[in-house]
């Protein structure tokens, strides 16, 4: 029983820093995009290199993306294990 509740204390402290790592990447992505719109409308009516510089901020923007959806999918396979512990506490 201690070992289950060892357990569910270590998956809620990796939630709340998945959660933290979460809203910094949001953070980011944010500014990312923000330049990114920047640049696609730079890239619109200028040269080769806002061209270039628009696939650059594309790809941080990608980038940025795949992490999110990385640390959210992480996130919810640890809430659907600390859920399965929570069950199996409440039936001891």
């Amino acid at each position: 029983m201690r070992r289950l509740h060892r357990k569910l204390f270590r998956i809620t402290d990796r939630l709340q820093e998945l959660a933290e790592e979460e809203t910094g990447i949001l953070q980011e992505l944010d500014m990312h995009r923000s330049i990114d719109d920047d640049a696609q409308r730079d890239a619109a009516t200028g040269n080769y290199i806002d061209r270039e510089e628009a696939g650059l901020t594309a790809s941080d923007v990608v980038r940025f993306e795949r992490s999110l959806r990385t640390v959210r999918h992480r996130r919810a396979k640890l809430d659907t294990t600390r859920l399965r512990l929570l069950e199996k506490l409440e039936k001891k």
